[in-house]
């Protein structure tokens, strides 16, 4: 298996499913030229037909996205930064949410769409936000979450091939993260979580960027004869349940990491999920470590102070296990 990056792994899975399928085709804001990378060689490849640049309207080319998908075809539709999401609500939540369900089945809509999101270095508030709790309570909407490249080409692979909206959230700071990826038709199920580092004292159910981040504290806390099982969701929706719940029944503690606010986000779904089907399992509290509630601060160093890091993520842990 080759090294490949974050982007590398988003451009390989972009190229494969639009070989595989005539009936793709990329849409959005810089996919021609390509700001991150993430289109590079599509449009000479496939072509202004099935690769589509569009005007800053995000009502729009969503919109747009929602016909295309109910007329046949697969549109893959960048939206770039994903507080961006903000501009289509009504079209990602009222439209491409509901048409399935309220067509009786008769029309699909099998949307993919890609966003950058989170904090990635004085990007500033419009364009650093984590915004995926805010469709949490949006049924008919699958949200995916990848950690790291392998991941990222499974689950963008899946997520082109179903037949329901599913929202791409890509983490901008993990763009150059490397690791080995298989090749050719390497698909990751929507709905089943990876267990990313085994352990027996506590459970840290991290999202996106926060794997690394805690995977790199259970490194150091290894050390100290301390053991931290790793959990990445990768997809909050369908969540797998049973992953997190098998694993606090194993530690008996938990933490939840996410880059999300703390008031009504990820981090607090999952939380009441093992208090109400996990509360037997506990020896301490369900804790939290996530974003401020305050806009993401354009100033680096406010912005380290805004999101989580190592760490916060180490002195929860060591809180939880009184160490």
């Amino acid at each position: 298996m080759a090294q490949i990056n974050f982007i590398q792994a988003i451009n390989q899975a972009l190229f494969e499913e639009m070989e595989r399928d005539p009936l793709t085709f990329v849409m959005g804001e810089d996919v021609v030229l390509s700001a991150f990378g993430a289109t590079k060689g599509l449009h000479e490849k496939f072509g202004a037909t099935r690769v589509r640049n569009t005007p800053i309207s995000e009502a729009g080319f969503v919109g747009a996205a929602v016909g295309a998908a109910m007329a046949g075809t697969r549109p893959i539709c960048e939206v770039e930064f994903a507080s961006f999401f903000y501009c289509a609500f009504d079209q990602v939540c009222n439209q491409a949410a509901k048409l399935r369900y309220m067509s009786g089945g008769q029309a699909t809509m099998p949307i993919t769409f890609r966003a950058v999101y989170g904090a990635m270095g004085g990007a500033a508030a419009q364009h650093s936000e984590t915004v995926y709790a805010q469709f949490l309570s949006v049924p008919g909407l699958k949200l995916v979450v990848p950690s790291g490249p392998s991941d990222m080409k499974g689950l963008l692979k899946s997520s082109i091939r179903d037949d329901n909206p599913v929202i791409v959230f890509e983490h901008g700071a993990l763009g150059r993260l490397k690791e080995e990826v298989p090749a050719g038709d390497h698909l990751v199920p929507l709905g089943k979580a990876a267990i990313k580092r085994e352990g027996k004292d506590l459970t840290v159910v991290a999202i996106g960027a926060m794997v690394s981040r805690t995977l790199k504290v259970a490194d150091k806390l290894a050390k100290e004869g301390i053991s931290i099982e790793v959990v990445d969701p990768r997809t909050l929706i369908p969540l797998d349940e049973d992953a997190i719940l098998g694993s606090v029944e194993k530690t008996n503690r938990v933490l939840i990491a996410d880059e999300g606010h703390l008031r009504g986000g990820a981090a607090a779904d999952i939380a009441a999920i093992i208090a109400d089907k996990g509360f037997d399992y506990l020896d301490a509290p369900v804790k939290r470590v996530t974003a401020l509630d305050v806009p993401i601060p354009f100033s680096p160093p406010l912005e380290k102070a805004a999101v989580p890091d190592e760490g916060r993520i180490e002195a929860a842990i060591r809180e939880l296990l009184g160490r």
